[in-house]
């Protein structure tokens, strides 16, 4: 799992701390320690942005030259996780003498907090960007409310 300990300030991430905010936080634990492994093997990190608009959370995943086919979205236990795991080419003809990016495997993951009907989650992937398209539960996204203070 991917694990970054910054304090986001954006819509999707108010506040620090273990949950991160409304949605998409941080992971802890046995997450960060299995982050640590996976980085450590090769895997890169790619740039995601969250929308959010009102009936609904896209990720925009910036991704490109990959193929579709190796691109794997799932949810579980309330995370959802964007993996990308390329066959390996054994025989490479190309020789390159800077190489400042790769097609190579990453994983994210997203932890969903209870905030989309993950039923009806869809994705779908097109000039270099992984689109993933989270409908809000209406039963857990209720908007602020204004308390006037006496």
């Amino acid at each position: 799992m991917y694990n970054e300990n910054k304090c986001h300030t954006g819509r999707m991430n108010r506040g620090c701390g273990p949950r991160g905010g409304r949605f998409g936080g941080h992971h802890h634990g046995k997450f960060a320690h299995h982050a640590h492994e996976m980085f450590g093997k090769g895997f890169r990190r790619v740039p995601a942005n969250i929308e959010e608009n009102d009936s609904e959370f896209i990720i925009h995943l910036f991704a490109p030259a990959l193929t579709k086919e190796h691109l794997k979205v799932i949810t579980k236990d309330d995370v959802l996780t964007i993996t990308y795991a390329p066959h390996e080419e054994t025989d490479s003809s190309q020789k390159f003498s800077r190489r400042e990016y790769s097609n190579g495997a990453f994983e994210r993951s997203f932890a969903l907090n209870g905030k989309v009907l993950a039923d009806n989650i869809s994705a779908k992937y097109a000039d270099g960007i992984l689109k993933v398209t989270l409908p809000k539960n209406p039963e857990t996204n209720v908007p602020a409310k204004d308390i006037a203070v006496n």
